[in-house]
């Protein structure tokens, strides 16, 4: 079940909302995990079993810690036992079948698994779990003494498939003392619309455009069509994606929860740092913290720096996937990364702001390259045709074609990468009082309707960060 769905806003939602606001507060967590738990079984009912087990065993793990607090021997053996399961439960479902496929390529083996599917958001609720134990082990939190209010966090429907990360240092005050309120629900709704109609009007549309190119066959490609398909989805990866966590965080607020912002307008980034600064913020922010700073940051030294950005951005990009493309992915931001910290951003900053955005913006969209075709040669092929190596036409009738058809599309997604429309949106709210009361709630009435109405006939419905 995904949240740009029919079942999801007509039926799930509604009723969980229902129990929810019925049930007394005592009640409400219980609510909320059994609902979360419904909505991952509809998927794959197997994989619950997983989760409970994850929430049980590191929610033991917590008290343990507290119990333990004083004897730092047993606390380091519980830290690495918890962490060790964790990543070892990960690794397994999502790493094992790509493991033994690169065994069997190097020694020549024909060793036989069967791959079995990857539990949907294993990769956020598996490092969300961490984090918990980890801050409870640092003094940072004190232990969840509630099982159910532990499972809430880990369980979670609103961000429990595609994030944000939440880290629960953030959100332990919240599952026991949260206050719902109709301006909060008010506030949460609209949010939820926003990211709906990113994900339905915008990212689905798009991408149409950036299946059709990517399904032509290579030597049939020219070189302008090459990047309309790679900026094609370009759009499509960031609305799919910042649409999908404005839903989580929008049902987040309808249940009384504040959950992080994940997107900050990444494509008007100056850098590729500021880029990844605005861009899955959690993720990067739960590397940095559990990952980069521990082994040192940029504490001890430019050497044990450059190696903690490459442990740290190798394992962002196998994050991502059990795929080499990924793998390279990471490392490609990984070597714009280090050039910005060694001279880059200091050559960036006085130059011209239209510099810093068309350069971040050109490597961004070639790194799109890597982590769409999973492939390396063809994720190669595609670039030799963009960037016009061989015998490829520069443009063609098709790529025309194309351009026309979608120039309004086009122009839409690209005003729709910036604060623009969302800036103007305030100043008229500010300004004409009746834009607040009236000509609002009438567009994301719209908005609402526009999106019901495209699902009802919708085939082409994909949710690109199911797979990690």
């Amino acid at each position: 079940m995904v949240f740009s769905s029919l079942l999801f806003i007509f039926v799930y939602l509604p009723i969980i909302l229902v129990a929810y606001y019925l049930s007394p507060r005592w009640l409400k967590n219980s609510i909320l995990v059994v609902g979360s738990l419904f909505f991952y079984a509809w998927g794959e009912p197997v994989y619950i079993v997983l989760m409970i087990f994850i929430s049980v065993f590191d929610f033991s793990n917590g008290l343990l810690l507290n119990k333990y607090k004083e004897r730092s021997a047993i606390s380091r053996f519980i830290l690495i036992s918890s962490i060790t399961v964790n990543l070892s439960v990960l690794g397994f479902f999502k790493y094992f079948g790509f493991l033994i496929e690169n065994i069997n390529t190097l020694f020549n083996l024909q060793i036989n698994v069967t791959v079995l599917p990857l539990p949907i958001g294993i990769s956020f609720y598996t490092f969300q779990s961490i984090s918990y134990v980890v801050d409870v082990y640092l003094g940072r939190v004190k232990a969840q003494k509630n099982l159910i209010a532990y499972a809430t966090f880990v369980t979670m429907f609103p961000q429990l498939i595609a994030g944000p990360i939440i880290k629960y240092v953030d959100i332990a005050r919240q599952l026991d003392k949260r206050q719902e309120s109709f301006a909060l629900f008010g506030e949460g709704a609209t949010l939820f619309i926003i990211g709906l109609s990113k994900k339905v009007l915008l990212a689905n549309n798009i991408g149409l455009l950036w299946q059709q190119i990517k399904a032509t066959p290579v030597q049939e490609i020219s070189l302008l069509t090459a990047w309309i398909g790679i900026v094609a989805f370009t759009f499509q990866i960031y609305f799919d994606f910042s649409g999908y966590s404005d839903m989580a965080r929008g049902l987040g607020k309808m249940f009384g929860f504040d959950i992080m912002r994940n997107f900050n307008y990444p494509y008007i980034a100056k850098s590729v740092t500021e880029f990844w600064r605005r861009w899955h913020i959690s993720l990067g922010s739960w590397f940095k913290e559990y990952l980069y700073i521990p082994l040192g940051g940029s504490r001890e030294g430019k050497l044990k720096q450059y190696r903690n950005l490459f442990i740290v951005w190798f394992l962002t990009g196998f994050w991502h996937g059990a795929s080499w493309n990924f793998v390279f992915w990471g490392l490609y931001f990984c070597l714009f990364v280090t050039l910005e910290k060694y001279f880059l951003l200091a050559w960036l900053k006085n130059k011209p702001n239209f510099l810093g955005h068309i350069y971040t913006l050109g490597i961004v969209i070639v790194g799109w390259v890597f982590f769409e075709f999973d492939s390396l040669l063809q994720g190669f092929t595609y670039l030799q045709i963009m960037f016009g190596l061989g015998s490829y036409k520069l443009l063609d009738d098709q790529a025309i074609y194309y351009l026309y058809t979608n120039a309004f599309l086009l122009i839409t997604l690209s005003v729709c990468s910036t604060p623009l429309v969302k800036n103007q949106v305030v100043n008229w709210q500010e300004r004409v009082k009746l834009v607040q009361s009236i000509a609002l709630p009438v567009v994301y009435s719209l908005l609402l309707f526009f999106c019901t109405a495209y699902l009802v006939n919708l085939s082409y419905n994909p949710f690109l960060y199911f797979r990690f």
